[in-house]
């Protein structure tokens, strides 16, 4: 077994195509083929199943992925820690990222960082919470930044911000106008505006629900913030929204954000990394370049 059959096997199991994991792998079509009727010959297992429609891999290309794809990572990690004992002044890092977070902290962070660091590339990689945890965790991306509560065991977290929560009203709405901040038990009978399942945001406004004692009474769900808000204002109900995405909100369809009591809601935002990872240089320069910008911004 050769290194680079690890390689071919995973991008064929990715594409699902031999053309197109040729074509990223950079060799002739004829050469994948090759290479993988040799090695599945040499263990003596079908990896994968072709018909004329798909190449789909059977159980035994599932356990092969799944062990390349470690052997791959640790590859990966080695050359990172060679290059910061050379004390490379270049790299690369894969940054997950929540979409709230990308939105309006990146654009922020990176530019930031690209002037102290101009050799390391970032790379991001705009998911779920749930997606994300599992790429943390499998080493596809190098750290998340993500919302508490983590739910994937293999994962550490460092805090770097602590943002209120709001809840959007639509101007028309009687709390609208209430000068003081609204108890959350009070929303027992409002209809509720949420992402979609898989978004940690989702989970936080069902937590604060709870722990008011109800559970929401959803009635729309979008996987984009900026259209919660917009249905919000629009009438079709309430919802609760991080401070930093109220602060930027413009436009045509704004709603009225009150502030929460009973309790105040709040969320953390955490750097998620997987236990036991070798974090590069470039990813430490990157959590410090975060933590000094999101000071900033919590100060000013």
């Amino acid at each position: 077994m050769e290194f680079r059959q690890l390689l071919y096997v995973v991008q064929i199991y990715f594409e699902k195509n031999f053309s197109r994991a040729a074509e990223k792998l950079h060799i002739a079509q004829p050469s994948l083929s090759q290479q993988l009727a040799k090695l599945e010959k040499e263990l003596g297992v079908t990896l994968f199943h072709r018909t004329t429609n798909a190449v789909e891999p059977t159980h035994a290309g599932e356990v092969f992925v799944a062990k390349a794809q470690r052997i791959l990572d640790l590859v990966e990690q080695l050359k990172s820690e060679m290059n910061d004992i050379s004390n490379l002044r270049k790299g690369k890092l894969v940054v997950g990222t929540l979409p709230i977070t990308g939105s309006h902290i990146l654009p922020i962070v990176l530019p930031e960082f690209a002037k102290r660091h101009p050799g390391i590339e970032i790379s991001l990689v705009e998911d779920t919470s749930a997606n994300l945890e599992h790429l943390t965790s499998s080493g596809a991306v190098d750290l998340s930044l993500l919302s508490l509560p983590i739910e994937e065991p293999t994962l550490d977290y460092r805090p770097y911000a602590t943002e209120d929560i709001l809840l959007a009203v639509p101007e028309a709405h009687p709390l609208a106008a209430r000068p003081e901040p609204i108890p959350v038990r009070a929303l027992a009978q409002e209809a509720f505006v949420v992402l979609k399942k898989g978004q940690g945001f989702r989970q936080i406004a069902q937590d604060i629900c709870a722990e008011a004692g109800f559970a929401p009474r959803i009635v729309f769900e979008s996987s984009n913030i900026e259209t919660v808000q917009s249905l919000v204002a629009a009438g079709m109900g309430v919802a609760f929204i991080p401070s930093m995405v109220a602060e930027s909100k413009k436009g045509r369809y704004v709603p009225v954000y009150k502030s929460l009591t009973d309790p105040a809601p709040s969320r953390t935002l955490v750097i998620a990394e997987r236990r036991g990872r070798y974090f590069t240089k470039a990813a430490e320069a990157f959590i410090d370049t975060l933590m000094e910008v999101t000071k900033r911004l919590e100060q000013s």
